[in-house]
């Protein structure tokens, strides 16, 4: 039986919503996180990045072809946490 590493309290610096994206974890999403951008808590945020400070949210409603939603990139303070 293979013994599971403990959750740690801590975020990755890189997360995504997007069980398609490397940077995507199942188990730590599960967690309820919020995300802080520029000290503005944000509800609509797809994928962040604290070491290069910045965060993906989403257009409004917009969808590409494929059925995703349209995301734009937003730079600034990144400050993810568990709620």
């Amino acid at each position: 039986m293979e013994a599971k590493a403990p959750m740690t309290s801590t975020l990755p610096d890189r997360l995504s919503t997007d069980p398609n994206s490397p940077f995507h974890d199942a188990e730590i999403l599960a967690r309820d996180i919020g995300v802080r951008l520029n000290g503005v808590e944000k509800n609509n945020v797809e994928e962040y990045c604290v070491s290069e400070g910045w965060a993906r949210v989403t257009a409004g409603k917009a969808l590409d072809r494929r059925g995703n939603p349209i995301t734009i990139k937003v730079k600034g303070v990144v400050e993810p946490y568990f709620r």
